[in-house]
């Protein structure tokens, strides 16, 4: 679905990407993991258009990203859910998710598809009036989520979802990510919580200072002694 290919991003003459290459196969969950300034984010920030590469390719389905404008993305069947949750918090939770279908005409569609997020988030549905400032911090990433999948995307790409959140939050989050994709959604995961993103990846890539240092299947990466000293906290 997608492919990058020596990726290099430069701010202010010091590159944050030193010849990134990854894939997105379609229908599965991937997931890039490191430690914050690794450069995860600048990578999802390029798919979308948010930063220039200086150089490299990122091919979406036969269309070069690196060309079209972030706004066309959605269109493209993209979606981001962007770090920080970024929910609009004077505007209920039904509007936000409203503005989540702004590129749609399908009435029915977008009624059908509101079902399906109440369905995923159950508390969304309690709280449709609420005004989205005053929901918790995991609400508003549920909202994020719900949001992202009004526009009926093909990928979702989620810029730390865990961030800030209990671990109970966490692991009912990862669980819905994880129906996401049953359901038919590829999922790009970027993540700080090695142990949590891994679990449910079918793809991961251990990422540090701009470079991807190592790959595998999800699995592969949490039984890595390396990975386990760096990332999750185990000594060897």
């Amino acid at each position: 679905m997608i492919k990058i290919d020596n990726l290099i991003v430069s701010y202010g003459g010091i590159e944050a990407l030193k010849g990134v290459s990854l894939e997105v196969p379609s229908g599965k969950i991937v997931t890039l993991v490191g430690a914050n300034g690794a450069g995860k984010s600048t990578t999802l920030k390029s798919i979308v258009g948010l930063v220039k590469p200086k150089s490299g390719n990122i091919d979406y389905e036969g269309t070069d990203l690196t060309k079209l404008n972030t706004e066309l993305m959605v269109k493209k069947g993209i979606a981001l859910v962007p770090e920080g949750r970024k929910v609009f918090a004077d505007l209920t939770v039904l509007e936000n998710l409203k503005i989540g279908a702004y590129s749609r005409t399908d009435k029915s569609g977008i009624a059908e598809d509101l079902e399906k997020v109440y369905s995923l988030f159950p508390r969304l549905k309690e709280r449709t009036w609420q005004t989205a400032g005053t929901l918790s911090g995991g609400e508003q990433q549920m909202l994020a989520i719900g949001r992202a999948l009004m526009s009926r995307p093909k990928l979702i790409m989620m810029d730390e979802p865990s961030l800030g959140l209990a671990p109970i939050i966490v692991k009912e989050l990862f669980g819905i990510i994880k129906k996401i994709n049953e359901d038919g959604m590829t999922v790009l995961l970027i993540e700080q919580n090695a142990n949590a993103a891994l679990k449910i990846a079918d793809i991961g890539y251990i990422m540090e200072t701009g470079k991807i240092t190592l790959s595998g299947s999800g699995q592969e990466l949490l039984n890595n002694d390396e990975i386990k000293k760096a990332y999750l906290g185990e000594s060897l």
